[in-house]
């Protein structure tokens, strides 16, 4: 299974970005699918997941601001960003669980991960 993420970039507070991830691999649909992110000298932590049931799980920090869903037909999971702020700035890596059990928010609990894409949000 491999993840590509892209769609990050550089924008200003209150601006939108929407993240894709490409994943292959035909099991890989049934995954449970999230993103994580890195933010400059902190550690790794959950945004948004989302099960094959559609089902979406959100930080309280994005919630309200963020959006994931999939396209199956195109093997693409997506993060809408809106009204991006400064502290959204972060490394965006998507990732997928195919295991059963374990948390979605926990990212060792994840089997497989995308490269990271870098969104910067200036004030």
């Amino acid at each position: 299974v491999q993840l590509q993420a892209s769609g990050g970039g550089l924008v200003q507070a209150g601006a939108s970005l929407r993240l894709s991830c490409a994943y292959s691999g035909r099991t890989f649909g049934n995954a449970l699918k999230g993103w994580f992110r890195r933010a400059p000298g902190k550690e790794r932590e959950f945004v948004a997941a989302i099960r094959a049931s559609n089902t979406p799980y959100y930080a309280q920090s994005v919630k309200g601001r963020f959006t994931i869903s999939t396209d199956n037909a195109k093997n693409t999971v997506y993060l809408q960003m809106n009204n991006l702020k400064p502290e959204d700035t972060a490394v965006y890596y998507c990732a997928g669980r195919i295991r059963t059990g374990g948390d979605y928010y926990v990212s060792d609990h994840y089997d497989f991960w995308g490269q990271g894409t870098l969104v910067t949000v200036s004030s």
